[in-house]
């Protein structure tokens, strides 16, 4: 029988590996800062072009490498971080895997600078798809320059499923800023697409999560402390206050590296229980440091899964110092019963007080037999045991007496419509019943209005007396300021200065309480799920504000407001689907319904 099993060739293995380790460019950039963090270095630039598919370019001032170690970096299972078995389980450096640099080599064009201290010449080698293009010396700095070009150039299937610029880079900045703040040492640049973004200079932990999140955030602030012999943890948590519907601002890091864990985040949220509402999560900045020996972080392949040896022991320290941080800044609310102040007693009772008897207050003129009007008015015995004998019950038959309902005499409309479980609307209709989603119903409402408005240029705006001003995050600043023009024919008329926007007029439709959960829903909305299917930059934008101005399912509705989405729904071109191709309603026919009772 002829053999089937086949030893796979270099490249093809490598570009198996690269479906594992590079997901997106993102992947990319994680990659490599994490070795520029091995390498030892204090200043980092991150250079992208269109989102990462076009360029990936990481400078660094660290150690370099010999002209040996550029020459097998790029093959598999070459790593300078562990050499054995037992390295494993002691870990304090990021990147481990050894197949990092051979699967992005595989699936991009790589051109690697790299020069030690006391070197003359730097060694520079080019790699195309795993094949080695050049090798050769050149002059450079110090350090190593990495350049990751035409991602999935081979792949073209994996190049198609790329997501839109705005939300590849958004997952670049994200990683960029798990590296940032798990290193304040280091002084990070970005570039986007020759802009600068970010310029954050060497600190402390607090100082970086300040440069990162605008200077405001430093009021936002509660320090967490902690040290046991199993834990140490430091860091910081938001305000209750300042707590968002999106979950932003999350961050654990243990032993200088991000991970994720909804157990710990629990843990977090428990801690919170009663300051927040349930829809909100709280925002933190955690560092958690153990022993490495007690730790698996080789759980998935982007490593930022965690496994614990004692996570019960963790997770309820983690709560105690959170409650205990939140309590001793005068968060948690206090117990305090309520208190007549007549009732405290004086400092210098003692010295005041005399013993007296009790004085006791004596009408004279007091006569009970005289009558009282007040009595009369609550009191009228007679005329009501002549309506209790009036009532006369049947007690020799036990027949049920057909019930009138004519001679009901109500104001109240029986088919007025009833919401259900704060999120469906039942109305009945001549030949059943419809049940509405408020939420998509409304969705399809605003966004029909929101076109229309744009399409005949009607969009009413309202000036406001006082602008206000919001801050936000350099990249949502991006974001608003990619969307400005869009935005001004819905009525938002807005100004950009550094880390705020000015917003001179809003939109008739916006309310301007809540303008910054409006504008939060908004960026959120434009960066990670809207999908960049639309036909037109207003079509797109339509979407995403009727998606963050919507009733959303949990709001109790009242009558009137209930039978306005009812007719506004049945009066838009389109009823039965949402702007997101998700149906707004259900149709039950009273014959389904007499099936059922069949």
């Amino acid at each position: 029988m002829k053999d089937i099993i086949n030893i796979l060739p270099e490249n093809v293995a490598n570009q198996i590996a690269a479906g594992e380790v590079v997901q997106r460019p993102a992947s990319v950039v994680k990659e490599l800062l994490e070795n520029s963090i091995d390498a030892k270095s204090t200043e980092i630039k991150v250079l992208v072009k269109d989102a990462g598919k076009t360029t990936i370019q990481i400078i660094d001032n660290g150690i370099g490498m010999s002209k040996r170690d550029a020459s097998i970096c790029f093959d598999r299972h070459t790593t300078s971080k562990i050499s054995n078995a037992k390295d494993l389980f002691n870990i304090r450096t990021k990147g481990f895997r050894g197949e990092a640099l051979a699967s992005i080599a595989a699936i991009s064009h790589v051109n690697l600078i790299s020069k030690q201290d006391g070197i003359e010449l730097a060694s520079e080698i080019e790699v195309h798809g795993s094949e080695i293009k050049s090798r050769r010396s050149c002059v450079s700095e110090a350090g190593t320059k990495i350049s990751v070009k035409n991602i999935f150039f081979n792949i073209p299937a994996r190049r198609n499923f790329l997501k839109s610029n705005n939300v590849e880079f958004r997952h670049i900045v994200n990683e960029f800023i798990r590296v940032c703040l798990a290193h304040p040492e280091v002084n990070f640049v970005f570039y986007n697409d020759d802009e600068e973004i970010y310029n954050l200079p060497i600190s402390n932990f607090k100082k970086r999560i300040i440069n990162l999140y605008g200077p405001k955030t430093s009021e936002k602030l509660v320090p967490v402390s902690e040290h046991t012999e199993i834990l140490k943890i430091d860091g910081f948590i938001f305000k209750p206050e300042f707590s968002k519907k999106t979950r932003g601002e999350q961050f654990f890091f243990v032993n200088n590296r991000f991970v994720k864990s909804p157990y710990l985040n629990h843990a977090i949220n428990s801690a919170f229980e009663g300051l927040i509402d349930s829809k909100y999560n709280p925002s933190y900045f955690l560092n958690l440091e153990v022993n490495p020996s007690t730790i698996d972080i080789n759980i998935h392949p982007t490593k930022t899964e965690i496994k614990f040896e004692d996570e019960q022991s963790i997770y309820s320290i983690l709560r105690a110092s959170v409650k205990h941080s939140l309590g001793q800044y005068s968060i948690s609310p206090v117990l305090d019963f309520d208190r007549d102040k007549s009732l405290d007693i004086p400092y210098n009772f003692e010295k005041t007080s005399k013993s007296s008897s009790i004085g006791i207050d004596i009408n004279t003129n007091y006569n009970p037999f005289e009558k009282s009007e007040k009595i009369e008015k609550f009191v009228k015995i007679d005329s009501f045991n002549k309506k209790m004998e009036s009532l006369e019950f049947s007690s020799q038959t036990n027949e049920l007496k057909e019930f009138n309902f004519d001679e009901i005499k109500s104001d109240s409309n029986l088919n007025n419509p009833i919401q259900i479980n704060k999120k469906y609307i039942l109305n009945k209709t001549k030949s059943g019943l419809i049940i509405i989603n408020q939420e998509r119903a409304h969705q399809r409402i605003l966004y029909e209005e929101f076109l229309k408005s744009v399409t005949l240029n009607k969009t009413n705006s309202q000036k406001l007396l006082h602008p206000i001003k919001i801050e936000f995050s350099k990249i949502d600043l991006q974001i608003l300021n990619s969307k400005k023009n869009i935005l001004n024919q819905f009525g938002l008329d807005f100004v950009l200065k550094q880390d705020k926007i000015i917003i001179n007029a809003i939109p008739s439709f916006m309310e301007a309480n809540k303008l910054r959960e409006s504008l939060s829903d908004f960026i959120f909305n434009a960066q990670n799920e809207i999908p960049d299917d639309s036909f037109s930059e207003s079509d797109l934008v339509s979407k995403i504000m009727s998606k963050s101005m919507s009733i959303k399912n949990g709001k109790s509705l009242q009558i009137k407001e209930q039978q306005y989405i009812i007719n506004s729904l049945f009066a838009c071109k389109e009823t039965m689907i949402c702007p997101f191709n998700k149906r707004t309603f259900v149709k039950i026919d009273f014959s389904e319904i007499e099936n059922m009772f069949k």
